[in-house]
């Protein structure tokens, strides 16, 4: 077996980006590429080399801006409805429509609406003309020699036309940097063959070379190459002859078939392995052949932050242009964020606007979590020399969405339950569009950030053991003087979930005690980890004695899927949960499902229309229904205000 023995260092991200422009820099990386002569209808979205000046002037020729009659304007010197002149056909009239050319006798044009023909060879006038009137002239959009686009220019549309208007049917732009995207592992498979446990499908590939063409790259994926030393070698030598720059996704760390850093060492020199970021902290820069070649982090959420921090300057500066800087705002942080000292931390965030505060909700930090970056509208760097941010601390986020979505967003923060995503659904179809940001911390956590006034809603089912009413006790109890209004949503059903068949023949909560039975829990604060620890209470079922109680998920579907996939036998969810993954269902209870809404909240447009999609949308009714486990009937009451 090989041997761990390559070392990632821990360079800060200032040195790291510095040595790395110093190198690029040195090979003449960042010197524009030279220049290619393409069509024009070939050139939208490309980078002129040189300014472009009209071949012809644009009309080339006096053309009529009407319908009507050309004229000479001395011919009309002294019409008058009392004296209206008459024309004679050819000798002094022609009939045009707007774009034809003017006959070069005349030299201005009467509208059509103007004009009383007198038989069929004579027109008669009222009012005179000017000369050149309704008349385009030669060169009066665009004369011939004139500047149309400077260099340096990405060509639009209307710079097509104003190109081809004046002759220039070709036009010399920057070449596009070409990239190949290299993916490795054996356990990588595209999609859409058949999948194995351990197998990864290939989409990260897919991922940064989307990025890669979105900031100007011609950029291509290779087939995936398996964790060979000698066949990755191969395939980055053959990589640095064909391309302008190489990424290798994978193997950049240190495990025992991660051959990047071997390779890439081998046939080149790396600038910086290893930075103290997260995620992303096992990059690999080098140059081999005076050629950028970087490794990125397997996991996708790490490679698309090394890749924007590491090559997207570059992808401008191989076309001399500056970076399009990402817009930022200030928000307020809605829930502490711990960071590990020494590491500066990149950490996906949700924004919406609650009143007047702009509320910034950290996503999930896994490397792996791709949802996270899909969910995410910013991002906020949690600088090296901090342990972490507080909550309610006024934070600068680099935004990946525009503040027209951000300020269309509607805040729910609270219990998880699978309607969440019809709601975003039909939001996401009115007009003005409005996105749904859900944040799942349990059925406390949003009553919590209702009391700090972080969301407009939260969703909450907590049942309180000794009245037996739902959520309305725990809102007397932590939201005393806030005034509110409590919705239902919707009653569903809460039960085990097991596999198809029921293998372990689990029949309860009695059953979580045998201690071959793995169970996988909510997070705390959650109503189903309060129903789970209700039921336990009462068969005197100590979490001890639970295999996996601490073992904690913050979705029901997290949960479903944890059963699914063998990780648990068993774990408290809703029967939504069981349906969209074919397991089965042992119900335990018929909870209450409430939206908890501020009185100051009531009148936002984002949540009126939210309310009227759950009280009178049918097409939300009838999808909610095909989830399996849900019961309408108080859908949209309110169940209580205070």
């Amino acid at each position: 077996m090989r041997k761990r023995n390559i070392f990632v260092n821990n360079t800060p991200l200032d040195e790291a980006i510095k040595l790395w422009n110093s190198a690029l820099n040195n090979h003449g990386c960042l010197e524009p590429l030279p220049s290619e002569e393409i069509q024009v209808d070939d050139s939208l979205g490309r980078i002129t080399a040189e300014a472009v000046y009209a071949h012809s002037s644009s009309p080339f020729y006096n053309a009529s801006a009407m319908d009507g009659i050309a004229v000479r304007f001395k011919d009309t010197i002294g019409a008058t409805e009392s004296k209206p002149i008459v024309l004679l056909k050819q000798t002094q009239y022609v009939y045009v429509n707007t774009g034809n050319p003017l006959p070069a006798e005349f030299d201005s044009v009467i509208m059509i609406e103007d004009v009383q023909p007198v038989g069929d060879e004579k027109v008669e006038i009222i009012n005179p003309v000017t000369p050149l009137k309704h008349v385009r002239t030669i060169g009066e959009d665009i004369v011939a020699t004139e500047l149309i686009l400077t260099e340096g220019h990405r060509i639009r549309p209307i710079d097509l036309g104003a190109m081809l208007a004046t002759g220039v049917n070709r036009v010399k732009v920057r070449r596009k940097p070409s990239v190949i995207v290299i993916p490795t592992g054996n356990e990588v498979v595209q999609p859409g063959e058949p999948l194995r446990p351990g197998n990864i499908i290939e989409f990260n590939g897919r991922i940064l070379t989307g990025y890669l063409k979105e900031w100007g790259a011609s950029a291509v994926r290779s087939r995936v190459v398996p964790d060979n030393h000698e066949s990755l070698k191969q395939a980055i030598k053959q990589a640095v002859l064909d391309y302008d720059l190489v990424v290798v996704n994978a193997g950049a760390s240190a495990g025992s078939k991660d051959f990047t850093y071997e390779v890439i060492s081998q046939l080149g020199k790396v600038i910086v392995h290893g930075v103290n970021i997260k995620p992303g902290k096992p990059v690999l820069l080098a140059i081999i052949n005076g050629k950028p070649v970087v490794g990125l982090p397997g996991y996708p959420v790490s490679a698309v932050v090394t890749m924007r921090l590491f090559l997207h300057d570059l992808i401008s500066a191989y076309q001399a242009i500056q970076p399009e800087e990402a817009g930022s705002l200030t928000a307020t942080l809605s829930r502490p964020l711990a960071s590990k000292m020494g590491v500066e931390e990149f950490v996906r965030v949700k924004l919406g606007r609650v009143g007047d505060n702009l509320m910034a909700t950290p996503a999930s930090r896994g490397a792996g979590a791709v949802m996270s970056l899909v969910q995410a509208d910013g991002i906020i760097t949690v600088p090296a020399g901090s342990e972490g941010i507080g909550a309610g601390s006024r934070v600068s986020v680099e935004l990946l969405r525009s503040e027209d979505e951000i300020e269309n967003t509607l805040v729910f923060i609270g219990s998880h339950d699978n309607t969440l995503d019809v709601l975003s659904d039909m939001l996401h179809r009115q007009r003005p569009v409005y996105r749904l940001s859900s944040a799942h911390v349990g059925s406390m956590g949003g009553i919590l950030a209702i009391k700090r006034g972080e969301a407009h809603l939260a969703g909450t089912h907590l049942l309180d053991e000794h009245t037996g009413q739902y959520n309305i006790p725990f809102i007397k109890r932590f939201l005393k003087g806030v005034p509110l209004v409590l919705v239902n949503l919707v009653h569903r059903k809460q039960g085990l979930l097991v596999p198809k068949g029921n293998p372990k023949n689990i029949q309860g909560f009695k059953d979580l005690a045998r201690p071959e039975i793995k169970f996988i829990n909510r997070q705390r604060g959650a109503g189903t980890r309060l129903l789970t620890d209700m039921h336990l209470k009462r068969l005197d079922i100590t979490p001890a004695e639970v295999n996996g109680y601490d073992r904690e998920e913050y979705t029901h579907m997290n949960v479903a899927s944890a059963v699914a996939s063998g990780v648990a036998d068993t774990g408290l969810a809703i029967m939504a949960a069981a349906v969209a993954l074919d397991l089965d269902f042992i119900p335990v209870a018929s909870e209450r499902y409430d939206l908890v809404v501020p009185e100051t909240q009531m009148e936002d447009e984002k949540v009126r229309t939210l309310l009227k999609i759950i009280r009178e949308n049918g097409r939300f009714r009838k999808t909610v229904e095909t989830l399996g486990g849900y019961d309408l009937q108080d859908c949209g009451r309110v169940v209580y205000k205070q």
